[in-house]
């Protein structure tokens, strides 16, 4: 089953064509990769996907159905989530308050008003879960504004994670990560079950290899290369254009 497919998907902006014709698809569990230069479409695309922009023509399909005009937070219902490149938390709350507030908004606590979070002693549960796998139980009552930079990256692809979602658009997950905490996000992304369909823009080319099935290579908007992480490193417009061979 395909879990995402993408055809001939542009986006202008004025005389700008930050994305053309752009066409691929990714079956439910597998993990796709884009990489580019700067300025070649990667957040466009990803902006096109999660409905925070429209497309200025072609489509897009989830789990069979098309969600090309569907609004952002429709497609989240749908079971699409996405990090972004700049943490998106709530800083004066703890990290176990954001954890809750995450899983509350995915079930169905969420329409009650009128009982605190402690009342549902299954989302503590699970919140205590969720931040033991990611080494982070220890640090639930520290308010968010007082963690490390690498420490917000880790809790806001956690609280992705932890709302149901099937399909995750992870957007340089691993920017501010030390070499540890990003070794750390390699192995825990990989022991993920394969009911997640994951798609990952990262500069860490250790990181995008690691963890890809298959990459696409975006240049000026266009799909330059896109197959197995062998096949693109031996793609020679890549290591001309991308990998800067011969510069």
């Amino acid at each position: 089953m395909e879990a995402l497919s993408v055809e001939n998907l542009s986006k202008q902006f004025g005389g700008l064509r930050a994305l053309d014709k752009v066409n691929f698809r990714v079956e439910a569990g597998e993990r796709l990769a884009i990489i580019g230069p700067n300025g070649a479409g990667k957040t466009t695309l990803f902006q096109l996907l999660s409905g925070m922009l429209p497309p200025s023509s072609g489509s897009i399909f989830a789990f069979g159905k098309d969600i090309t005009r569907v609004a952002a937070h429709r497609r989240a219902a749908l079971g699409i989530g996405r990090t972004f490149q700049i943490t998106n938390l709530f800083l004066n709350l703890t990290v176990l308050d954001n954890v809750l507030l995450a899983l509350e908004a995915s079930g169905l606590t969420r329409f009650n008003l009128f009982r605190p979070l402690s009342f549902y002693k299954h989302l503590l549960r699970r919140a205590e879960e969720i931040l033991n796998q990611w080494n982070l139980w220890d640090r639930r009552d520290v308010s968010v504004r007082n963690l490390s930079y690498g420490e917000q990256r880790q809790l806001e692809i956690i609280l992705t994670l932890s709302q149901n979602h099937s399909l995750l658009l992870l957007d340089e997950p691993t920017c501010g990560l030390s070499p540890e905490e990003a070794r750390s996000f390699v192995l825990t992304i990989r022991a993920f079950s394969r009911d997640f369909t994951i798609l990952l823009i990262d500069h860490d080319m250790d990181v995008i290899f690691d963890i890809a099935e298959k990459v696409i290579v975006l240049h000026f908007g266009r799909v330059l290369a896109f197959g197995s992480p062998e096949e693109v490193k031996k793609n020679p417009q890549v290591q001309e254009i991308y990998m800067g061979a011969g510069s």
